[in-house]
């Protein structure tokens, strides 16, 4: 009764009273008519009490809550959720302060856990997503970008021995470019793919001379079209919250906001757009009187009398260091090289034979603004059955795209344009199909981040763009290209939607943008067969020919695609997968075939495995001590000849195992390329089947997409040895086939079938394409013979 009379003696309006409910809960406090209104406190029979702001019987405007478990929550409520600012206390010890949107941690926010590990920075969801600084109670420390609650994207993770990484990560661990600084002074430059090195890298020993390491610093922070790739995007929020612009402790300390905001409640909190944590890294580092990362990148070195002017090219597989250059860097400016990680180049050829000395980012800006309109307008219009109509020329999107913007589009800093969409019901359907949402397909392609223009891997003279999640590549077309598409679209369309499986690539959608001089490009948009969490070790096209189908050995790089006469592989698979493979191939192109369609391609991916057990192998065989130790390491001697020290050849151990597929162990969200089913092993009971990767994770095995395999290769003959001996890996495959947009009944096309299939011109009747479908899979059954 002592709250109640304090109650009745304040004055504030609304009438004071106890009530009991049924159900046991007891409230105390102001009223409007029956509702809780104003100040009271609200008992639950659990135990859970409520005392503070109540608003038509909601919890309304500030007050604290402490649950029967012990956990406490004061702050800002709003319809009964913890909404707005608090401070929440765990029955575990830890303690979250900072933004809350509907119970749920969204905004800017500090948490200490109970182990004292402490986290300070973005969230979204309940996860920690966004820039944010993650300190161990060991004393590690990770500056970044996170995506739902791991680190994910650029970073900088400091250990408490004094190494730093400074590069990409991915699902909590190193993948992609980045520098690894040892405490001693040392640096590795290269790429990573799931924590373990994986590809090409240069080692710099304590002592060495470093390369400009300002330029490669300030450009890691930065995407291939000057963006800063770590700075946190505001559009993750709603509203922009208060600014915060302090040090780096300050700018993500949720004391140093409380400072400047006052009472937050209706509003979510977002970092300072100007924050980055490029910036946050660079302090972490220049910390460090050793590190030459922040700064002028050899200042440091002056005073070293004897610098070492050797360093190690190094290529690895699985972490495993498979091959080593040394390579002298004396004198230092002759031997300037550029840092080759793992990145597709921007194309440096901008667009002036399209736009007229206007540069390509018009073109992405363009294109962006109108699949925005295009997919914004058709998804609304209730699904419906594909009609005839929908293929005609009727069926098409027109829209004018004055700068200024319209009654119908958006104001924008590109030049004006028209557009045009073809055929929007049927690739709404496909998309649908393709099980594909509309949503993450706009966000994909038309997200603030945009578009990259990549080198053209054919020689077609055709433009590639791809987004910035590497789900979709964007071709530009000719007139006759978009001509022939749209003639068999409705065949494509059928085929597609019987067969689930098909190889043949994924289109999403086909577009035309026309300039007010006239001038117009055409584009198509389709899955990336490649996009994976794998690194793509090689690439090749394949077509079944030899005319012409060798790649100048000057010329091939790390991310080069191979050709036909460059492939020195068989793929041994499993009986039942390697099945449904030439199954799914023979219906594809008898498909092509019936489009009269010629020189389509199989775009074939292989994913190297070196596993764990190779590393025991090695080991034990003392070629590897230290990959950082052992310079002159002979990894690659075990791996290239393929017998062990006594001569005896080497059975390679297993590195991929195929498991009973369990939908929850594995993501089974649609790719961008491949949507067809799980596929079924022979070698498990004619099961459904996931690949197992040690040290990697649990992949879904459908066509064309995570299939495994042993690659094998036959070695020169040694006269010494009377034993053949083979070279021999464990793969995962990644394949779909390609350049189908081309007719044969041109005469450059049809010179070159007779050329590769070696047929007399004048003898070249109808059948050709028949003929081009039974060479092509002729020669895949060779590179794929079946179990050896």
């Amino acid at each position: 009764m002592v709250v109640l009379q304090q109650l009745l003696n304040m004055e504030d309006s609304g009438r004071v009273d106890k009530k009991v409910l049924s159900n046991g809960d007891v409230y105390i406090g102001d009223f409007n008519g029956v509702l809780p209104h104003g100040k009271g406190k609200y008992t639950w029979k659990d135990g859970t009490v409520y005392e503070g702001d109540w608003e038509e019987g909601k919890m309304t405007g500030k007050g604290h809550i402490i649950w029967s478990s012990g956990s406490k929550y004061e702050g800002d409520f709003s319809g009964g959720y913890l909404h707005g600012f608090g401070t929440f206390a765990g029955p575990d010890g830890s303690e979250y302060r900072g933004a809350w949107r509907m119970n749920i941690q969204h905004g800017l926010g500090r948490k200490q856990y109970s182990n004292s590990d402490i986290y300070e920075g973005s969230w979204k969801e309940g996860m920690r997503e966004g820039s944010g600084r993650y300190s161990w109670n060991s004393g590690n420390t990770y500056i970044g970008n996170w995506k739902v609650g791991k680190m994910c994207g650029r970073g900088v993770m400091k250990w408490v021995n004094g190494d730093l990484f400074d590069g990409s990560w991915l699902n909590g661990l190193r993948h992609g470019s980045g520098v690894y600084r040892f405490a001693d002074g040392g640096y590795y430059f290269g790429t990573w793919s799931r924590g373990l090195k994986d590809g090409k890298g240069t080692f710099y020993p304590a002592g060495t001379k470093l390369p400009s390491l300002r330029r490669w610093s300030s450009s890691l922070c930065y995407d291939d079209n000057g963006r800063s790739s770590l700075s946190y995007s505001a559009s993750l929020n709603s509203e922009q919250g208060p600014s915060v612009s302090q040090s780096l402790s300050e700018r993500i300390s949720i004391n140093g906001m409380l400072r400047n905001s006052g009472r937050i409640s209706n509003r979510t909190n977002s970092l300072d757009e100007n924050w980055s944590p490029c910036d946050s890294a660079r302090e972490l580092m220049s910390r460090e009187p050793s590190c030459v990362l922040s700064h002028a990148p050899n200042e440091g070195q002056r005073g070293v009398q004897h610098l070492s002017a050797v360093v190690y090219e190094r290529e690895y597989m699985q972490g495993v260091l498979i091959k080593e250059r040394i390579r002298n860097t004396e004198p230092l400016h002759k031997t300037k090289q550029k840092n080759k990680f793992n990145m597709k180049e921007a194309k440096k050829k901008s667009c002036v034979d399209i736009f007229e000395g206007y540069q390509s980012y018009y073109l992405m800006l363009n294109l962006q603004l109108g699949i925005r309109y295009t997919v914004g307008k058709i998804t609304p219009v209730p699904m419906r059955e594909v009609r005839h109509s929908d293929f005609e020329d009727r069926a098409r999107i027109r829209m004018y795209f004055p700068r200024k913007g319209s009654q119908f589009t958006p104001p924008h800093y590109s030049i004006d344009f028209y557009w045009k969409d073809y055929c929007p019901m049927v690739f709404r359907n496909l998309r649908e199909m393709f099980k594909l949402d509309a949503a993450e397909y706009m966000m994909s392609i038309c997200g603030d981040d945009g578009l990259r223009e990549i080198s053209s891997p054919g020689k077609s003279g055709s433009i590639f763009y791809l987004s910035l999640d590497d789900r979709f590549v964007i071709k530009t077309l000719k007139k006759s290209e978009l001509k022939f598409f749209l003639k068999m679209l409705p065949d494509y369309y059928r085929h597609v939607g019987k067969h689930e499986n098909t190889l043949i690539t994924k289109f999403f959608g086909v577009h035309r943008i026309k300039l007010r001089g006239g001038k117009k490009v055409r584009f198509v948009v389709m899955g990336n067969m490649f996009c994976t969490e794998l690194r793509i070790h090689r690439r090749y096209d394949l077509k079944g020919s030899t005319q012409g189908r060798m790649t100048d050995k000057d010329k091939i790089g790390e991310n080069t695609t191979l050709k036909d006469c460059d492939l020195k592989y068989d793929f041994h698979m499993d009986k039942m997968l390697r099945e449904s493979l030439f199954k799914q191939l023979s219906e594809d192109c008898r498909f092509l075939q019936s489009q009269q369609i010629i020189d389509y391609s199989l775009l074939l991916g292989l994913h190297f495995r070196a596993p764990e057990q190779l590393k025991a192998v090695l080991e034990s065989s003392g070629t590897i001590a230290n990959y950082e130790s052992s310079p002159s390491s002979d990894a690659h001697v075990l791996l290239s000849i393929g017998v062990s020290s006594q001569g005896e050849p080497l059975i390679p151990p297993t590195g991929l195992l195929l498991v009973t597929h369990e939908p929850s162990f594995v993501d089974t969200a649609p790719g961008p390329h491949i949507r067809g089913n799980t596929l079924r092993a022979y070698s498990l009971g004619a099961k459904e089947v996931d690949l197992l990767l040690p040290g990697t994770g649990r992949l879904r095995v459908q066509l064309g997409v995570n299939m495994p395999a042993q690659a094998s290769r036959k070695l020169e003959e040694v006269d010494s040895m009377e034993v053949e001996l083979f070279e021999v890996y464990d793969v995962v495959l990644y394949m779909g086939i390609i350049d189908i947009l081309q007719e044969y009944n041109t005469r450059k096309k049809v010179e070159h079938a007779c050329k590769s299939l070696k047929f007399d011109p004048l003898s070249f009747s109808a059948v050709e394409p028949k003929l081009y479908a039974d060479r092509f899979l002729k020669f895949l059954q060779k590179v794929f013979p079946g179990q050896p």
